[in-house]
């Protein structure tokens, strides 16, 4: 007698598996009040409707806030939210940081402003080291100096961050006190991890390489003394590298990010 399981190509046995759950997913669904024939019809006739349930469902189940709604809206494609990093970063958030990035710190007429020339990010405590830990093959040059760096094991606490996608304009082949000169009061200077996580979460989610050939300098100093910067995001990945204060380079400027508003 011949198997007719075992004749069964595997895209056969994973269609079968996934018609007994569509109708474990029908009864249970149905059980729990939800009108079927209407709910498996409208995602057919809707695209919006779709993306709308694609999107919870990547989410797990996750529903965005009416704040960052609004915010998604304004920044468009400059926007990383929490939906984002479950996505890419493969997080699965506490009740506590979704409670603290329930709400987007700042005002409608600021994100207008900025829609353009920045990123907002959703950034959740990641260190620079678990970044690089998923994504090591591809999207980072091969580099060991700071595995055993602060600023490289720093998680930080989750927020909203709302970094400007080039250097501070004019802040290239100079010195790091005169590039801080430079800083308009709401701005300031980002850590090396926010800009990171930044910079691979905005490529995973748009394809777009931020800092493709030039670096930004960050706030953190390494326990030789120098200042971290961050860029060159070309093909070979995402350079981490230091160097003195005093030092002027042509490629190197300054990375700003907006504060919260008082």
């Amino acid at each position: 007698m011949v198997n007719s399981t075992a004749n069964q190509l595997p895209t056969d046995i994973q269609f079968e598996k996934q018609l007994g759950q569509l109708a474990t997913f029908i009864r249970v669904m149905r059980q729990a009040g939800l009108p079927i024939e209407e709910a498996l019809q409208g995602p057919i006739d809707d695209p919006d409707l779709r993306e709308r349930l694609v999107r919870f469902w990547n989410a797990s189940g996750y529903a965005p806030t009416t704040s960052q709604q609004r915010a998604r809206e304004i920044m468009g494609k400059n926007f990383f939210g929490v939906e984002e990093a479950m996505r890419d970063f493969c997080l699965n958030p506490s009740r506590r940081q979704l409670a603290v990035l329930s709400e987007i710190p700042y005002t409608e007429a600021m994100l207008e402003e900025c829609k353009d020339s920045h990123v907002l990010v959703a950034v959740f405590p990641l260190s620079i080291l678990e970044i690089r830990g998923r994504f090591n093959s591809k999207l980072f040059y091969d580099q060991s100096w700071y595995n055993k760096e602060s600023f490289a094991k720093d998680r930080g606490e989750a927020a909203w961050h709302l970094i400007r996608k080039d250097p501070v304009p004019n802040s290239t082949s100079k010195t790091w006190n005169e590039q801080r000169a430079l800083l308009a009061e709401n701005e300031e200077t980002p850590q090396a991890r926010v800009m990171i996580y930044t910079i691979i979460g905005h490529f995973l989610a748009t394809d777009q390489r931020l800092f493709e050939d030039v670096y930004v300098r960050c706030s953190d100093v390494v326990s030789g003394g120098y200042r971290v910067y961050v860029g060159d995001f070309d093909s070979y990945g995402l350079d981490v590298d230091g160097y003195w204060d005093g030092y002027r380079r042509s490629d190197v400027g300054l990375a700003s990010s907006r504060k919260f508003p008082a």
